[in-house]
């Protein structure tokens, strides 16, 4: 698990994104950092939040006929 020091001014999408390179992880880190929601949208500098391994994302199965 790696841990994140906010800076003045960050926002959890973004920490979200450039730590682990995709979208749609901000509900996951959420649930890893219970609390943080009550800090507000944007962060003040030193909180730390814990960016747990991203979970493996199943493969998706396109059919053709059914």
């Amino acid at each position: 698990m790696t841990e994140y020091r906010t800076k003045q001014g960050d926002v959890l999408d973004e920490i979200c994104f450039n730590h682990y390179g995709r979208e749609g992880l901000t509900e996951f880190v959420l649930q890893a950092n219970r609390g943080l929601s009550s800090k507000g949208p944007v962060f003040p500098s030193g909180i730390i939040i814990n960016l747990p391994p991203a979970p493996v994302k199943a493969p998706v199965t396109i059919t053709l006929f059914d």
